[in-house]
C-alpha cells in the first residue's frame, strides 16, 4: 500500500533542509507566529521520517550523494539502523519537548522569540550529526550544535544560567578545536575525509593514532565523561526544563555517536584492548563519582543533573566490551549500549520535564519543597518515578534490558569488574530517586500551597517516561535496527 514512497528519490537531504528552514524563517517571523510555524514544521518533520522509516524498511541502509556529486569530491549521506534509530528517537523527543514548551515559556515570553530558531538548529545539527558520512561535515554538525545548545541555557537571562552557559561555550569550543585539529591532521596523511574511504586506507600509524586522540579527547570532553564533566551540571540545572531534557536526552549523546563511529568504523582494529578498559575505566568513574553527587544534592535539578553524569558513564562500557572479546560478547554489548542510550534518552529527558513540573509547582528549586507533594501533585511524581524505573535498570523497563545485555555480555567476556560497575549504580540510582520521594511524602500541612502544572506538562512527561518503561518489553525492534548496524556484519 505504500510502494509508492519506496519509489520516491531518497528524501534523506530533507530532514536537513527543513529544519533549518524552519530556523531561518523562525528568525525573519514575529514572535507572535513561532508557534504556529513550530508546529507545521514538526509535523511537515514527523511525516518526511516516517517516509523514511518505510524506505529503509523496503530498501535497506539508505546513501545520497548531495548535489550528485561522489565521494570523494561530494558530501555523502547515510543511514543505517542506528542512525535510523537516533533519527526517530531525534524527533520523538524534540516534539514532546516542543509541546511541552509552548506552555511553560508562556512564562517567559522573551525567552520564547528565541527557543524555536534555536530548538529548529539543534534538531538540523543533530541530523546532520547521525547522517554525515564525512568528518569534516560531522565537525560542522558539533559547532552548530554547540553554539544552539549554549544559546538555549542562557534563554533565561539570568545569571546563573549566563555563568553555566559560558562554561559550556569554553567546553564545547576547546571540545570543537581538539576534534577539527585532529580532522586536518587525517586530511593532511591520508588526503580525504569520507569515512569510508578512510576506513579502506587507515593505519595505525603515528599521524593516525595521534590525529584520533586528539579528536577522542574533543568528544569525550563534549560527552561530559569523567573527569571532564565539571560544564555539564550547571549547565542542565539552569537551563528551563525543557532545555534540559533536550540536552540530556539528545545532544550529550551525538558526541559519544561520532565516538564510537570513529574507532569501531574507521580505525577497527586499532584500538588496542588496554585503551579500551581505560575508556571503561572513565565510565565508572562517572558511574560512581556522578551517583554520588546526586545522593549529595539538596536541589532537585542539580540531582538529575548530577545522574546524567553517571547514566552517561555506562556508554563507556561499550568500548571494553567490544573490542577484544568474542563476536558474541561483542554483540550483546553493541545492542545494549544502544539501547541504554535509547533508554535513558527517554528517562532522562522525562525526568527533567517532571522535575521542572515539580520546581514551578513549589515555587522553589531546593528538595525540602517537595514537602506535601505526593498528595497534591500525584502526576508531576508519577512521571518522575517511573523516568526513575529505567534509570534504576528495574524490569520491565528498557534500562533493565540494556543493562541486562551489558551483564550478558560482561560475564561471556570474563571481564566481571563491569558487573559490579552496573550493579553498584543501579543502587546509587535508587538512592538518590528514593531520596527524592521521601521529600515527597514528608507531611507539610493541610493547605495545597501548590501550583498546579497544566495538563500538558504532565502529558509530556508521562509520556516520555511510559516509552522508556515500555522500551523494555518492546526492545526486539529496536534491538533488531541496531543489530544490523553491528561492525562485525548485519544480523
Amino acid at each position: 500500500m505504500l510502494n509508492w514512497i519506496t519509489e520516491l528519490p531518497v528524501l534523506l537531504p530533507w530532514l536537513v533542509i527543513l529544519p533549518m528552514l524552519w530556523a531561518l524563517l523562525s528568525l525573519a517571523m514575529g514572535g507572535s507566529l513561532h508557534r504556529w510555524l513550530a508546529a507545521l514544521a514538526i509535523v511537515a518533520l514527523l511525516l518526511v521520517t516516517a517516509a523514511i522509516l518505510v524506505q529503509w524498511l523496503h530498501l535497506g541502509d539508505l546513501y545520497y550523494e548531495m548535489g550528485g556529486w561522489s565521494v570523494p569530491l561530494g558530501i555523502a549521506l547515510r543511514l543505517d539502523g542506528v542512525a535510523l534509530l537516533l533519527v526517530l528517537l531525534t524527533s520523538l523527543i524534540i516534539s514532546i519537548c516542543a509541546l511541552h514548551a509552548g506552555t511553560y515559556l508562556k512564562d517567559y515570553p522573551r525567552a520564547g522569540i528565541y527557543f524555536w530558531p534555536l530548538l529548529a538548529f539543534c534538531w538540523t545539527s543533530l541530523n546532520v550529526i547521525w547522517l554525515s558520512d564525512d568528518l569534516f561535515n560531522l565537525y560542522v554538525g558539533l559547532e552548530l550544535l554547540g553554539l544552539s545548545a549554549v544559546g538555549l541555557v542562557a534563554l533565561t537571562g539570568k545569571a546563573e544560567a549566563l555563568a553555566a552557559a559560558l562554561r559550556y561555550l569554553y567546553a564545547a569550543l576547546l571540545g570543537s578545536l581538539a576534534y577539527l585539529l585532529g580532522v586536518a591532521l587525517l586530511y593532511s596523511h591520508y588526503g580525504q575525509l569520507d569515512l569510508n574511504s578512510l576506513a579502506e586506507v587507515f593505519t595505525a600509524d603515528l599521524p593516525g593514532l595521534a590525529a584520533l586522540a586528539l579528536m577522542t579527547l574533543g568528544l569525550l570532553l563534549k560527552t561530559a565523561a569523567f573527569p571532564l564533566h565539571s560544564w555539564l551540571p550547571p549547565a542542565h540545572a539552569n537551563a528551563l526544563p525543557p532545555v534540559s531534557a533536550l540536552l540530556s536526552g539528545l545532544v550529550a549523546k551525538a558526541s559519544f555517536y561520532i565516538l564510537v563511529r570513529l574507532w569501531l568504523e574507521l580505525a577497527e582494529g586499532s584500538l588496542l584492548p588496554s585503551a579500551a578498559q581505560l575508556l571503561g575505566v572513565l565510565g565508572a568513574g562517572a558511574v560512581f563519582w556522578g551517583g554520588w553527587m546526586a545522593c549529595r544534592q539538596q536541589e532537585l535539578k542539580m540531582l538529575v543533573a548530577y545522574s546524567t553524569v553517571a547514566q552517561l558513564g555506562y556508554l563507556l562500557l561499550l568500548f571494553p566490551l567490544v573490542v577484544g572479546t568474542s563476536e558474541e560478547a561483542a554483540r550483546l554489548a553493541w545492542q545494549g549500549g544502544w539501547l541504554q542510550l535509547t533508554s535513558h534518552a527517554l528517562a532522562k529527558a522525562a525526568m527533567f520535564l517532571a522535575a521542572g513540573n515539580l520546581v514551578l509547582a513549589m515555587g522553589r528549586p531546593d528538595l525540602p519543597g517537595l514537602h506535601g507533594v505526593g498528595r497534591y501533585l500525584p502526576f508531576s511524581l508519577l512521571g518522575f518515578g517511573l523516568a526513575g524505573v529505567s534509570l534504576m535498570g528495574l524490569p520491565p523497563s528498557g534500562g533493565f534490558m540494556a543493562k541486562w545485555l551489558l551483564l550478558q555480555s560482561a560475564f561471556i567476556s570474563g571481564q566481571w569488574w563491569w558487573v559490579l560497575v552496573l550493579l553498584s549504580g543501579s543502587a546509587l540510582s535508587a538512592i538518590y530517586i528514593f531520596k527524592v520521594y521521601q521529600q515527597c511524602y514528608i507531611e507539610s500541612g493541610d493547605v495545597d500551597r501548590f501550583r498546579h502544572p497544566a495538563w500538558v506538562l504532565d502529558l509530556s512527561a508521562l509520556a516520555l517516561a511510559l516509552m522508556a518503561l515500555s522500551l523494555g518489553i518492546l526492545s526486539a525492534w529496536p534491538q533488531w535496527l541496531i543489530n544490523t548496524a553491528f561492525p562485525g556484519g548485519a544480523g
